[in-house]
């Protein structure tokens, strides 16, 4: 007897089946790819959030969704050869991760990083598809790179690199399937290579291919700061129903790239005091509050390391371990550097020293057992999907900016972008209150994002 005919099941035995179903989805998949285990955390975490949905809709069961969603469309490695100043040859692994197309072209970031295999670009991409439905516009969720670290190369070796990584990808990609954009280790310089790259190899301007591109080339204003303005405009909404706002709060965000950056940027701006930023090394202190221009100035313009603040700030403090930023009591906890950099350990610092909420601005930086102890102790904890889905959001007003060939002012872009992290908010808080976890806002995120994806691949019917 198929699920569409069956007998009204009893609560006990929907559960019974949705249980099961989960549970085998979850161990095929690792019993295929056993050492993914940043993929497998991504979808567990998953799982856990959107078990009601399928008690509630057992059709999830019937078009067998979650084994679907699980496997993605297309994964891609290839070969990146490139040749250093010396001419001595290197190769590289590349990546990209088709992930998920239901509701438009692939979308996601590229990353150049040391740590880059198979199981984070999976989780990544998984994350990404979410993340993308929630800004509810017209995009797929993907993600691609490669395990190059572009620390302590030349702008001609970083060059040659772009450019033989595109000489693959491109034959994947383009306006209308896959727009890749930046992410760790991937910033305007790296986009312009291998945007003209792509441009030299199809004979032809597609400026909707990639996103977080030059201004004079097609890119939009406010994109760069989307991702760190977004976080905020998040935490206001989410201290707002606290009856508090951004002034006079004592703020840590981890990390020092473009993400971290504009966060402390606009925190600052509201009347936060930001004390503490890091990098890979290790982090800064500063009790008078972060030099903003300062840190700019060592990582966007001379891309040197964190520790030199001190140069110039002899009063703030190092310390080499850069997960001990969170031993330093604030009221609002933002990572934004990488993936599991708070673990159960440190979420327990961070309560005992009275942290008011944690919102993630990096890529899943909370263990599954860190993001326990938060829900455990009440504490306001935004998972990343959410937190972080500003600049794929503006990534996708770049597109439509493209594909119209207009350009839209900052203020514009800005407000656009203000409106979707409200929308994000509220969407995941109306989820986790319609199923019964009021407040919950990782529960929340997550049943939003997976139903937008999840009704549309139903109504596409199996392909």
């Amino acid at each position: 007897m198929t699920l569409t005919n069956r007998p009204k099941l009893s609560m006990h035995k929907v559960e019974e089946l949705v249980n099961n179903y989960m549970n085998r989805v979850f161990q095929q998949m690792v019993s295929r790819d056993p050492y993914e285990k940043e993929f497998h955390q991504a979808v567990r975490d998953l799982f856990v959030s959107i078990r009601p949905v399928l008690m509630k809709n057992t059709d999830y069961i019937k078009y067998n969704i979650l084994e679907r969603l699980v496997e993605p469309e297309r994964l891609i490695t290839f070969s990146v050869p490139w040749m250093d100043d010396k001419g001595v040859v290197h190769v590289n692994r590349g990546y990209r991760v088709q992930t998920n197309s239901a509701i438009g072209p692939y979308k996601g970031g590229l990353r150049f990083h040391p740590s880059v295999n198979t199981s984070i670009i999976k989780f990544l991409g998984f994350e990404q598809t979410f993340k993308n439905a929630l800004t509810s516009q017209p995009i797929g969720g993907g993600k691609g790179g490669a395990d190059f670290d572009p620390k302590g190369k030349s702008d001609a070796e970083i060059m040659r690199f772009c450019q033989s990584y595109m000489t693959e990808l491109h034959k994947y990609i383009g306006p209308d399937i896959d727009v890749p954009a930046g992410d760790i280790g991937v910033g305007p310089r790296e986009i312009g290579y291998l945007f003209g790259q792509y441009k030299r190899l199809r004979g032809k301007y597609e400026a909707g291919v990639l996103t977080g591109k030059g201004l004079h080339y097609g890119g939009s204003i406010g994109r760069k700061e989307a991702t760190g303005y977004g976080v905020i405009y998040f935490v206001q909404e989410m201290l707002k129903d606290l009856g508090e706002t951004l002034k006079d709060k004592t703020v840590v965000v981890s990390g020092s790239g473009n993400v971290a950056i504009h966060t402390m940027e606009k925190a600052i701006e509201l009347g936060a005091h930001v004390v503490a930023c890091s990098d890979s090394n290790g982090y800064i202190y500063d009790e008078n509050g972060i030099d903003l221009a300062t840190v700019k100035r060592l990582k966007e313009v001379e891309r040197r390391r964190i520790k030199d603040y001190l140069d110039e700030h002899p009063h703030a403090t190092y310390k080499e371990k850069c997960t001990d930023i969170w031993k330093i009591p604030c009221d609002i906890a933002l990572p934004c550097a990488t993936q599991n950099e708070i673990d159960e350990k440190e979420a327990k610092r961070l309560v005992e020293n009275k942290v008011m909420l944690v919102a993630e601005g990096a890529n899943m930086p909370s263990t599954t057992e860190a993001i326990g102890v938060f829900l455990y102790h009440n504490i306001p904890f935004a998972p990343a999907k959410a937190v972080n889905a500003g600049g794929v959001a503006v990534s996708a007003l770049e597109m439509a900016q493209n594909s119209s060939r207009v350009t839209w002012s900052f203020e514009q872009v800005d407000n656009m972008l203000k409106e979707i992290m409200k929308n994000i908010y509220h969407d995941s808080v109306t989820a986790a209150k319609d199923y019964h976890k009021p407040g919950n806002l990782m529960v929340g995120a997550n049943i939003a994002g997976f139903t937008r994806v999840a009704d549309t691949m139903i109504d596409l019917g199996v392909i």
